[in-house]
């Protein structure tokens, strides 16, 4: 065994006594992780802010604690006599309730359900064109969808009354729900049209005799709050469509009398009322009568009270007006509301189709890595298949090591057991926990320890390429457990002159763990099965830094390992490309690595990972106009990258959000089918890249619950990496906690 070793630095002042002061390394790390915080807030942010979107839209849809039910058949003892006979308005005023109604020969024609797209301006049309007004009762979440159609309404001079938000029976609701109910409402019409109303209909009412002992309280509290609750003498029932002529003839009062007239302006199917209403207008101003709003209706009995009919005589002054102007923060939190759900209604579509696009690509990825790899497992497995004459000298193993106590004996072990003749190089990047002692200590044939100044993997892998006395070398990480037989199957594909890098097979050693099983099934499926296609189509993106070998000369000439990037893997594999070189995969070359042991350093793995990635694609953009081996990587790798590890990795949540949406919003059983499906085929392509890596299939088991934990926060890590690239933020490299739990290769299955 040999040493090389840098001159020793001066010894420090003796610091017994005082706190020992940050190294460099440890206040760089502190200020990285310092700058990290606030992108991490921020994807939680965007995660959070796309699930209040899809709330909202599930919400403004009636979804969301939706609620069908509709009383009937209940009892009406405590209602008092004088409104279940009364007229069809109900005010409460001076705390006594009174009912109003409609003067003679008198139509306020009212409509419930809107605003409506299609519907509601036809109505509109009609109403102005015979000079009619027209209360609208409207229902809150419509109204948030459809700010303009209610302003253009109010401008008009059409009164608008409350109908709920969600469009529920509020004789079920809590007395919490029916003040939020009606409170929405209000905003949604401060933010559409800037007034709130004192009008209010419940929906499913009808007549003043249909109130019941349940809904009875809801009136009175909303009577004590202010409002006017407004009922019907007469319904058209358009919502049967029943015909033009019926409608007509049902929303007709009897011997001249005033009513209160129901119509529905939305809800469904309503062009019989469009048809309907301008012949029922024509014919009751035929008939002498005239039409006014609620309000209207109110006013005029003030003026008239001979005229109501019953208790309605003492009713007293109504209201002139329904509406008021919104003002102060009613208004701003309105015009708030309209504005949120504007970006709901926009971005729940756009998502709809972005699910589409993730879902035909997640698909095809799929299709083709079971067609890639089986094409790819059959032709390397074949008996003639061979890549030349046997390599059979000697090769370098770089071992580039910082404070890797824990794992650098059973790494060196595995070397010195190898069937291939090969030389180690332990390259000690300035470690602090007596690796390179360790090392030394082996005893190892064959081993030579390189020490130099805490400086990075990368220069560390070039001080060892630098060092290396032969023509190929291999790269491992500290951590790393080789098999006797690895190097050897690693360096047969450089018979191939055109080769100028292998990729090997890295194995998750740490399995055992819940963490460790979901990595494990991420590098069998993902990793591996991705290595085949991308191997077949002569665009492999990256070797991985657990095993991999090189010409040396290769690297040389593509200037070494780049400290530009954090993923100086991906970055080698893309120079060698665009140099002219091949790369592929020896599925053969296993190597046991010891993957994250917890959330968090797996997090940090994999944001090094994802982030390290953008930056290499970015760095060889120009491979995008390249001709040649070059010019093949930048149009076909390079956009199969971006596709299958940034852009559907980042909308893949997609298809679980949008199933729990439908789960809660539509129809949870036709969502749960959906979804079950879609990880019939994924456990289906696990269980093909465990067969052909002869893994055992106990760990599939594990795979529902890492499609519904561990894919969020791989969403989550990528989210953060867009971010700190959009940013324009630099990290360094970070070191994992290592247990040296991974020993000797036997047994990891």
């Amino acid at each position: 065994m040999t040493t090389t070793t840098p001159p020793s630095p001066p010894s420090p002042r003796s610091t017994r006594g005082r706190r020992r002061a940050p190294t460099r390394i440890e206040r760089a790390a502190g200020r990285a992780a310092a700058l990290q915080r606030p992108r991490v807030l921020l994807a939680l942010l965007l995660l959070l802010a796309l699930t209040c979107v899809m709330l909202l839209d599930g919400y403004l849809r009636a979804e969301v604690g939706g609620d069908q039910r509709v009383r009937t058949g209940a009892s009406s003892g405590d209602v008092p006599d004088e409104v279940l006979d009364g007229g069809p308005i109900l005010t409460f005023r001076g705390g006594q309730a009174t009912t109003v109604s409609v003067p003679d020969r008198t139509i306020a024609l009212t409509f419930d359900d809107g605003p409506d797209p299609t519907w509601t301006p036809q109505v509109l049309e009609i109403l102005e064109k015979y000079d009619v007004p027209g209360t609208f009762f409207l229902v809150g979440s419509m109204v948030a969808r459809y700010p303009d159609i209610v302003e253009d309404m109010v401008e008009q001079g059409n009164e608008v009354g409350v109908h709920t938000f969600t469009h529920v029976d509020l004789s079920y609701q809590s007395g919490a729900r029916v003040t939020r109910e009606i409170e929405q409402t209000q905003l949604a019409l401060a933010g559409a049209a800037g007034i709130t109303t004192t009008l209010f209909r419940a929906p499913y009412s009808s007549r003043t005799d249909a109130v019941d002992d349940y809904s009875w309280p809801v009136y009175e509290k909303l009577g004590q709050d202010g409002y006017t609750s407004v009922f019907v003498d007469t319904d058209s029932d358009d919502w049967k469509r029943p015909g033009v002529s019926k409608i007509v003839d049902w929303a007709t009062p009897e011997d001249d009398e005033g009513a209160s007239v129901l119509f529905h302006d939305a809800g469904g199917e309503r062009s019989q009322t469009i048809e309907a209403l301008p012949k029922y207008i024509e014919k009751m101003k035929a008939k002498g009568y005239t039409f006014t709003t609620i309000s209207g209706a109110m006013a005029e009995q003030r003026q008239d009270p001979s005229a109501a009919a019953g208790p309605a005589a003492d009713a007293g002054a109504g209201p002139l007006s329904a509406h008021h102007r919104a003002t102060g923060t009613t208004l701003y939190e309105g015009k708030a509301l309209v504005a949120a759900v504007a970006v709901a209604e926009w971005t729940v579509p756009a998502l709809s189709v972005g699910l589409m696009v993730v879902g035909v690509a997640v698909m095809g990825r799929f299709g083709m890595m079971l067609i890639l790899a089986r094409s790819h497992y059959r032709r390397r497995n074949r008996r003639r298949f061979g890549w030349g004459p046997p390599v059979t000298r000697p090769v370098s193993v770089i071992v580039p090591a910082y404070n890797e106590k824990e794992c650098i004996t059973n790494t060196l072990r595995s070397l010195a057991a190898s069937t291939h003749p090969i030389e180690i190089v332990v390259v000690d990047d300035g470690s602090t926990d007596g690796t390179a002692e360790i090392a030394e200590s082996l005893g190892l044939p064959g081993v030579r320890v390189v020490r130099q100044a805490n400086a990075g993997k990368p220069a560390a892998l070039n001080n060892g390429v630098r060092n290396a006395r032969y023509d190929i070398v291999v790269m491992m990480d500290g951590d790393t457990v080789f098999e006797p037989d690895t190097v050897r199957h690693l360096v047969q594909p450089f018979a191939d002159p055109g080769v100028g890098a292998v990729a090997g097979n890295a194995k998750v050693g740490n399995r055992r763990t819940l963490i460790g099983a979901w990595q494990h099934i991420e590098y069998v499926m993902g990793f591996n099965l991705d290595r085949r296609m991308y191997d077949l189509l002569r665009c492999m993106p990256t070797i991985p830094g657990a095993i991999g070998a090189f010409r040396r000369d290769a690297v040389l000439e593509a200037g070494g390992m780049s400290e530009d990037t954090l993923a100086e893997d991906t970055d080698i594999t893309i120079a060698l490309h665009r140099a002219g070189w091949r790369v592929v995969y020896q599925e053969h070359a296993r190597a046991w690595t010891e993957a994250p042991g917890s959330l968090k350093q797996l997090w940090s793995q994999r944001y090094r990972w994802s982030y390290g990635t953008m930056q290499a694609l970015w760095k060889h953009r120009g491979s995008l106009t390249d001709r040649g081996p070059s010019g093949r990587f930048g149009r076909v790798g390079m956009p199969l990258v971006v596709l299958f590890q940034v852009v559907t990795p980042v909308f893949a949540p997609l298809i679980d959000v949008f199933t729990a949406y439908s789960m809660i919003f539509v129809d949870f059983r036709a969502a749960l089918l959906a979804w079950l499906a879609v990880l019939g085929v994924q456990l289906l392509c696990a269980a093909y890249a465990f067969r052909l890596d002869r893994e055992k299939y106990r760990y599939l088991l594990m795979l529902p619950l890492q499609q519904l934990a561990y894919r969020q926060m791989m969403y989550l890590v990528l989210i953060h990496s867009c971010v700190t690239a959009l940013t324009g933020g630099r990290l360094r490299w970070q070191k994992l906690k290592r247990t040296g739990e991974v020993g000797t290769p036997a047994g990891n299955g």
